[in-house]
């Protein structure tokens, strides 16, 4: 069914609007006669019965089934998606420090890199503040 409504009905579609508009251009205006510039009047390429019932009917059936086809394409798109582009997207992965890098602990500051010559020290964190009872001050950290 997709393939139908894919393909078929859209290139049924084009032909169809092609040879709509050819059949529009070859009928004879009011006043002017087109049919002149395919090399005579119009009643000599259609028959002696005219061209006008045989044309106007052509003309009806191919906007018949213009429409149908529109119609029908129509009706196909109004189908939903059934994914979102936004749904399909990976999910962002944590970012990886280079290799060899060290990685830091839980609790550990940030540390300047150490230049060529320098020993390299370990900062360790500060202690958390021991809470003082109530009415007494806090002892004073060095």
């Amino acid at each position: 069914m997709d393939i139908l409504l894919t393909y078929v009905v859209p290139a049924i579609h084009v032909v169809l609007c092609l040879f709509l508009i050819t059949v529009v251009l070859l009928q004879t205006g009011k006043g002017a006669d087109m049919g002149a510039v395919f090399g005579g009047g119009s009643q000599t390429l259609f028959g002696s019965g005219g061209a006008g019932n045989f044309l106007t009917r052509l003309t009806t059936g191919m906007a018949m089934g213009f429409m149908l086809t529109a119609l029908i394409l129509t009706y196909g798109s109004r189908r939903a998606a059934t994914s979102d582009l936004l749904d399909r997207l990976p999910v962002a992965a944590p970012i990886a420090p280079p290799a060899g890098a060290p990685v830091p602990g839980p609790g550990a500051t940030a540390e300047p890199p150490a230049t060529e010559g320098e020993p390299v020290v370990p900062v360790e964190p500060a202690p958390p503040a021991a809470e003082a009872p109530a009415g007494e001050p806090a002892p004073a950290t060095p």
